[in-house]
């Protein structure tokens, strides 16, 4: 299933993969460079390179230092319902959560 179809948190920073909070892309990432690092983590990934997977899952934003500036933590890793997004998240519909499941 494509990251597209699961469930995005209200503010853009999650969505919900296997029941967990999982961080999104950098949205503030120019096309150019996304494009390059998903190249970098796709090449990386069918080579079984887990260091440079990881090196190119940062560059993204998806793991390592946060790239929001409010002083939010990192909930990664964590079902939606133990977080802050526990009322976005029931207030889905189940077709809806199913997507994130």
């Amino acid at each position: 299933m494509s990251r597209n179809n699961r469930p995005h948190t209200p503010d853009g920073r999650y969505l919900v993969s296997k029941g967990v909070l999982k961080r999104c892309t950098d949205p503030m990432l120019d096309d150019k460079s996304r494009r390059r690092e998903l190249k970098a983590l796709i090449r990386a990934r069918m080579s079984n390179n887990h260091t440079a997977a990881r090196t190119a899952k940062e560059a993204l934003g998806e793991v390592g230092a946060v790239w929001w500036t409010d002083g939010a933590p990192d909930v990664s890793g964590l079902a939606p319902s133990e977080t802050a997004y526990a009322d976005w998240w029931v207030s889905l519909s189940e077709a809806q959560r199913k997507m994130g499941l």
